[in-house]
């Protein structure tokens, strides 16, 4: 099969994938019509992927943790209670009417299991923030030392066990002692690992955790798969960083990323190098048994604000398009998140093979991107998540009348908001989904 597979374009390699897409092993359908159903829905997709003319504009409805606003829950109860959550979910589905596609409660993370690791890195609902605070957010730090990059570089694996495990949960603190992982090579070293009382009541922590985090995860991934079952599919399977931002937001922080851009930018440069083949083969493997091809990749420090053009050009961008190429060589689709503006990096990100890439934009120029990116991939976007919220369905409407006025002419567009949305009123996603029907046939 791989040999087989190795003979094969790209192209020949993605229509495998959106053949398995299409006709799922992994959904039981609910009924014939919810089969033909998603079909359609998928195709959809497809078609706008490879810069066709599908029936209509699709539309990727952006509803993130709305559901658990909608059923009245809390956040906190979001992520505490599964039964709760599930609920939540199923109240959405049944409430919102026809949608094409539906992202599910699958990255909602178990309280419970978080508080027993100590995470430093987030705060959410009902820790550190409150019960009906948005979801969990980042707390940015130097999780990375400014003169630790040797360290890193020359032993990732260790540095990422001994030290940045550590400091990223506080239940891994018994790892600061571990000897470096080359001298757990022999047998009798983990044994006498295990003769510290800390390091096996860690374990035992983990041990018990186990079985809590498995029970959330199948009653979560019930709500996911009744979904499917109803015809209506998730647009991505996989997620992905830019290498760049792999280094920035789990290590060094926007502080000390930022500084590193001036006063050790070889430093920099070379972790880049070392992490991007890591990168494309974590992906790939992590692709390799999914039904959906599509990978979504939140774009953190890419955008018009954080770096210049020569910097991005230097620093962020040859790493990037090198994931982005190896990914589309093995018939993945890359759906960059572009949070932000990439106003000013439009002519640049151009530079792919038609069709291979989907651009998410968030608060870029959608007529813009169309007349530079949409020349050769498909664009995705981008009504203003603060109109989703805070405005009316009329309103809503009529952005989304305008941009697939601005974006949908020959095809390779696909409806959605500049990002998620945590509350609001339903009314307005209905309202997409409204648009794309009226105004958005081929």
């Amino acid at each position: 099969m791989e040999k087989q597979r190795a003979g094969m374009s790209w192209q020949e390699k993605r229509e495998e994938r959106f053949q398995r897409w299409l006709n799922p092993r992994k959904i039981k359908f609910n009924s014939p019509a919810a089969e033909s159903l998603y079909k359609e829905r998928v195709t959809r997709f497809i078609k706008a992927i490879k810069m066709e003319e599908p029936d209509r504009v699709p539309v990727n409805t952006p509803s993130g943790f709305f559901p658990a606003y909608h059923a009245g829950i809390s956040f906190r109860d979001m992520m505490y209670d599964a039964e709760k959550t599930k609920n939540a979910w199923y109240k959405f589905i049944r409430d919102i009417g026809d949608v094409d596609t539906f992202a599910g409660p699958g990255l909602v993370m178990q309280g419970r299991v978080m508080e027993a690791l100590q995470v430093k890195t987030q705060k959410w609902p009902g820790y550190g923030m409150a019960d009906d605070a948005f979801f969990c957010q980042f707390v940015e730090a130097e999780y990375m030392k400014a003169d630790e990059y040797d360290h890193y570089l020359q032993e990732p694996d260790d540095y990422s066990l001994r030290v940045q495990l550590p400091r990223s949960a506080g239940i891994f603190k018994p790892f600061e002692n571990l000897p470096p992982l080359r001298a757990l090579g022999q047998p009798l070293a983990w044994v006498n690992l295990f003769t510290d009382p800390e390091m096996r009541r860690l374990f035992q922590t983990l041990m018990d955790l186990a079985p809590v985090m498995q029970a959330w995860k199948k009653e979560i991934g019930e709500a996911t798969d009744f979904m499917r079952g109803e015809g209506i599919p998730t647009f991505w399977d996989g997620s992905a960083s830019a290498p760049f931002d792999r280094l920035a937001d789990y290590l060094r922080g926007t502080k000390g990323i930022a500084m590193d851009l001036y006063r050790q930018p070889g430093k920099l440069l070379e972790a880049i190098e070392d992490n991007t083949p890591r990168i494309i083969r974590q992906t790939i493997s992590m692709m390799e048994d999914a039904d959906c091809p599509v990978v979504i990749m939140p774009l953190h420090k890419g955008d018009d604000s954080f770096m210049s053009d020569k910097q991005f050009e230097k620093f962020y961008w040859p790493s990037f398009k090198r994931l982005l190429l190896a990914m589309i060589e093995e018939g993945l689709v890359p759906y960059p998140f572009a949070e932000g503006s990439y106003n000013r990096r439009l002519d640049i990100i151009s530079d792919m093979p038609k069709s291979g890439v989907a651009w998410y934009f968030d608060q870029t120029d959608m007529k813009r991107a169309k007349e530079t990116v949409g020349k050769v991939s498909c664009i995705a976007g981008n009504t203003p998540t603060s109109l989703l919220i805070t405005g009316t369905a009329a309103q809503v409407k009529e952005n989304c009348r305008q941009l697939i006025e601005d974006c949908a002419p020959g095809g390779g567009y696909i409806l959605t908001g500049g990002a998620h949305i945590d509350k609001g009123n339903i009314e307005n996603l209905r309202a997409m989904m409204e648009a794309a029907k009226e105004y958005g046939r081929y």
